[in-house]
C-alpha cells in the first residue's frame, strides 16, 4: 500500500500518476490528491479536471494507473 507522504491516506493509482506527471517521474514518495492541490494552491477540482485531461490525452502514466 502507498500512502501520502503528507497525511498518510492511501492512495490511488491516479493519485500517484497525477503526482508523477506534475511533480517528476522519478518520484518515490507521493502526495494524495488534497496534499497536491494545498502543495500547488488550486481546487481539488481543477486536479480531477488534469486527470481526465491527462487520461483523454493518452498519458501513460494513468493506463498504467487503472491496472
Amino acid at each position: 500500500m502507498t500512502a501520502c507522504r503528507n497525511c498518510g491516506k492511501k492512495l490511488t493509482g491516479d493519485e500517484i500518476a497525477l503526482h508523477k506527471r506534475m511533480i517528476g517521474r522519478g518520484e518515490n514518495t507521493f502526495m494524495c490528491l488534497p496534499c497536491l492541490a494545498e502543495f500547488f494552491g488550486c481546487t481539488e477540482e481543477l486536479l480531477y479536471k488534469k486527470i481526465e485531461h491527462f487520461k483523454k490525452s493518452g498519458c501513460l502514466l494513468f493506463c498504467d494507473a487503472e491496472k
